[in-house]
Parts: C-alpha cells; structure tokens; sequence
C-alpha cells in the first residue's frame, strides 16, 4: 500500500519502511549518544580549545602521560597519541555495556525512588507546616528551584563519590572509572555498570527532594518551573562538563574556582599522584569540596598523570579487567576476612590508601 511524505510525494512501501526505518535507527542513535558528543557540545568544545590554543600559542594541552605540551592545531585538538590509547577503546566498549544493561535499572529506580521520595517531602512538610501555601510561580521562584535542585544534585553526588572513594567496597566499582590512562570526551561515561544504578538512584533522589520541597510550595505545579531548571541545569553543567573529560586545561579565575570546580580541576582529580588524591568530589560546584576540606585548586599547567598508578595499572587495562576487576577485588577482600590494611600507596597491590590521605 502506496503513502505519502510530508510534501505529499507519492511513497511506495518499501520506500516508506526504508525511511521509517531509517528515522528509527537515527533517533536510538541520538537518544543514545552521550551529552558531550552531541554536535552542539562538540562545536562549543572546539570553539573554547580554539580560543585556549590562540590566546597560550599552542600551549594548554595534555598529552597521554598527562604532561602539558606545546603542539599544532589539529594534535592540540585530536592528538593522537591520546585518541588511539587502549583506554579510550576500553571507554566506548564500557559505554556500550552500560547502555546495554541500562533498560533494566533506570526505570524501575525513577519509577519507585523519585515518586517515593517525592510523596515523602511532600507528606513530612505538611505534617510539619500544615497544608501547602499554594504560591503563585513566578521567576524568582523558578530560578531559585533551579538553584536548589542544583545543590541537591551536587550534595548527594559529592556524598555518594565520597563515600565510593573511602569505603573499599565501592571504591572496586569506581576504580574502573579512575582507570581511565586518557581523558577523553567518552570518559565521562566510562563506568563499570554496576555504577550506573548507584548514580542513578542519586540523581533520583535528590532531585526528587527538591520537587518535594517546591511541589508543596506551589502545590503541585512546578512544571513550568521544572523545564526552566533542566534548561538552567544542562547549560551550567554541560559547559563545565565537557572539558572535565578532555586533555585540554580550562582553567577558572581563582576567585571563580573556589565556588564553581573547573574542568581543570577535575584533571586534578583523576591524578594517580598522592596530593591529589580525593579531592574535588562535587559535579559542579567547588562549595561542598571547599566546606569539608577536599578541594584542590591546580596550578596552571600542573603535571596529572591519570589512572590508578604504574603498579597496579596493568591489571585494569582491558575491557574485560574493567568488567571484572570489581568482582576480583571483592573476592580478595573476602579471601583476606578483612579490607586491606592502610599504609598502601597509588597503583601498589592494597586496594585502598592511607586514611589520612587522599585517594584518587
């Protein structure tokens, strides 16, 4: 059976199943595609390592060792030695996984933790305040709903990243992230997948509490004020976001630094060396690093070498140590009838450093 196009062109059928087809596969793709390969964050990316590669004449960029170096336009942008290192292929197979087994996590954690969570807020406010002032939307509200949902995210996310760092047990599933040799823009999404549900309930639940907090305030109508805060939210957060995972410095004005964390200092983050360990734990913010004593504002052009170290490295190189280093380090934790003993040093058979010290 013959249809038409939008332009009223005549489509025989397998020339409708082709282009149905073809709109299908197109939009998986996109809905798929991390935050930071989208065109748009790619085109604002090179524009700002343009201008970085201009205004420091070549200077400004990393290479795969973490050492910054002198270089031409096209290496400053896409070096090579970084975009053919086996961590960035173990990045996309990561990635992949994680997409895989995505389907049967994330709905059924937004399903029951952020309505829960929601009707909770709302219930213990009215049980404390009495019924809801039903308050008339205006901007001022919005941006300030936009505001707190942005310091929820970013408390519960620095929590939950603390916590993976010191407790043994999750930091098996994190090291996998940290393992990461390069940063790339895929990095970002370089997680074993028994983190994704962790991240996801987090999300969940913080932004669930401050829906609560305005839904009661408004009386339920917050949607208006909901789209204005994910636009709020996307733009603060994916400008910041997409250099955090790429070899290039932006750095902030100190000033700026010590309230918003800078791509920079998520470079920092991912160092392997001692002084670096642990800090900057926050999404977006520098606030809640700077109230507990983890932040840590890098020089211009201090040397990072990524990973986890030279002595345990090798042992979280492929795709499938990745995969399976968690389970590994569990069964030795296990074996050992106790967490491994501090005292360890970055990359050294011990699982987990210091605990006066810092961890990356």
């Amino acid at each position: 059976m013959a249809t038409t196009d939008e332009s009223g062109e005549i489509l025989g059928p397998f020339t409708d199943m082709v282009q149905r087809a073809t709109t299908v596969v197109w939009d998986t793709v996109a809905a798929n595609t991390p935050g930071d390969l989208h065109p748009r964050t790619i085109l604002l990316t090179l524009f700002i390592a343009t201008l970085i590669f201009l205004v420091r004449r070549g200077h400004g960029a990393r290479s795969a060792d973490g050492q910054e170096r002198k270089t031409g336009y096209l290496n400053f942008l896409l070096p090579k030695d970084i975009y053919t290192h086996i961590s960035a292929r173990v990045d996309i197979w990561l990635w992949v996984l994680e997409r895989i087994l995505r389907p049967l996590w994330a709905v059924s954690l937004f399903a029951t933790v952020a309505p829960f969570t929601e009707q909770s807020v709302i219930g213990s406010l009215q049980w404390l305040f009495g019924e809801t002032p039903a308050l008339q939307i205006n901007y001022a509200w919005m941006l300030l709903y936009s505001l707190v949902s942005l310091l929820c995210y970013d408390f519960v996310f620095y929590t939950i990243h603390y916590t993976m760092h010191k407790t043994p047990a999750l930091w098996a599933i994190h090291k996998v992230h940290h393992s990461a040799e390069v940063l790339t823009p895929l990095t970002r999404s370089r997680e074993h997948f028994l983190a994704g549900p962790i991240w996801a309930a987090g999300a969940a639940f913080s932004y669930s509490v401050a829906g609560g907090m305005f839904a009661y305030l408004f009386d339920g109508g917050i949607t208006q004020a909901t789209i204005l805060n994910i636009s709020f939210f996307a733009l603060l957060f994916g400008f910041n976001g997409s250099f955090r995972h790429y070899h290039v410095q932006f750095h902030y004005p100190r000033w700026l630094s010590k309230w918003l964390q800078s791509p920079a200092m998520h470079h920092t983050h991912h160092s392997y060396l001692q002084k670096h360990w642990d800090t900057n734990l926050a999404a977006v913010t520098s606030i809640w690093d700077r109230m507990f004593g983890t932040m840590y504002i890098p020089e211009k052009d201090e040397y990072t070498p990524w990973g986890i170290g030279p002595k345990t490295q090798a042992e979280y190189r492929t795709f499938w140590q990745n995969t399976s280093g968690p389970f590994r380090d569990w069964y030795k934790m296990l074996r050992s009838g106790s967490s491994p003993q501090a005292g360890a040093v970055p990359g050294s058979p011990d699982l987990v450093p210091p605990t006066d010290g810092f961890r990356n």
